[in-house]
């Protein structure tokens, strides 16, 4: 059953109504041509005013929709072969982070790492929902120094609620690893993009997103705490959500005024959850264009220009 955001009603009233609006048509032999047209100029109108003026917190509605898709999703559509590597060679093999080499068009061989949710309960709970463990962060490095070996560069996709906060996870040491990945990943001398394809969540995120290139889908958030976790803080409650998103401007377009990233992937009008084919083929074309214009680079000035673009953000001259 189609899974329905309250903004999104409206306009699935209407669509029903073009449904059987097509349907008497067809059962009564009527021409109904006109009619139709002008529902579907209707619908049309309304989805352009109305997701061209979400609020921050729709947008963190729609970065969570259970079905926009996920890492492997992307994977499967972007690439004609796709090597999954499994486990960080010394605890386990976390499946919340998934990883390995792909082909785009037999253009590019690219070694590809993510956080992976899952669709029903049974998928959240192996995938841990989506919220690495110290393995996870582990095996991602060790996949990121694999394709950095064969000279082969590095795609993350971000899209975490956050890395796993239980206790086991900071005995293994959760903040370490992070730690690692944040400075290993400045040094790599392969190109490395970095996309937030969903929930950009805290140090959860921050883990595997260091890279050349940082850019965000339409349609999701990147911020150091989500906004019920910000509410609680702030307010006692999860009931203030709404205005702990606003504050925290945590949108694309939010971080890329800021200058925290390079640039904005469009989705498919309503959404990547309604056309999962369309946000791939931008997904694509968006993923080939940075790795020609980084493989152009040098790769000890990439590293330079890596360092430089982290260390400006935050910085304020008056």
């Amino acid at each position: 059953m189609k899974t329905l955001l309250e903004f999104e009603k409206p306009i699935a009233e209407l669509e029903d109504k073009l449904i059987e609006m097509r349907k008497l048509a067809i059962e009564n032999n009527v021409d109904v041509t006109e009619a139709v047209k002008s529902l579907t100029e209707k619908i049309l109108e309304l989805k352009q005013e109305t997701f061209s003026n979400l609020t921050r917190w729709q947008r963190v509605q729609l970065s969570r929709h259970p079905d926009r898709p996920y890492t492997l999703d992307y994977i499967e559509k972007i690439c004609s072969e796709f090597i999954e590597i499994h486990g960080d060679r010394s605890v386990a093999d976390d499946k919340a982070m998934v990883g390995g080499f792909g082909n785009i068009d037999d253009e590019f061989s690219v070694m590809f790492i993510g956080q992976q949710k899952g669709r029903n309960t049974k998928q959240r709970q192996y995938r841990n929902f989506g919220m690495p463990n110290p393995e996870g962060y582990r095996k991602a490095l060790r996949l990121m120094k694999m394709a950095e070996k064969f000279n082969k560069p590095v795609v993350c996709l971000i899209d975490t609620p956050g890395a796993f906060p239980g206790l086991e996870a900071e005995e293994r040491g959760q903040g370490e690893a992070i730690a690692r990945n944040i400075r290993d990943m400045f040094m790599l001398k392969v190109p490395v993009i970095c996309i937030i394809i969903g929930e950009g969540a805290s140090g959860g995120a921050l883990g595997i997103a260091v890279g050349d290139k940082v850019l965000m889908m339409e349609n999701t958030w990147y911020s150091v705490i989500s906004p019920e976790s910000c509410s609680s803080i702030l307010w006692r409650s999860w009931n203030y959500k709404e205005q702990a998103a606003e504050a925290l401007k945590l949108t694309a377009n939010d971080m890329l005024s800021n200058g925290l990233i390079d640039g904005i992937i469009p989705e498919p009008l309503g959404g990547a959850h309604l056309d999962h084919d369309g946000a791939a083929k931008t997904l694509k074309e968006v993923i080939k264009r940075e790795l020609t214009a980084l493989n152009k680079v040098n790769p000890q000035v990439r590293i330079l220009d890596r360092i430089e673009k982290f260390s400006k953000m935050g910085v304020v001259q008056e």
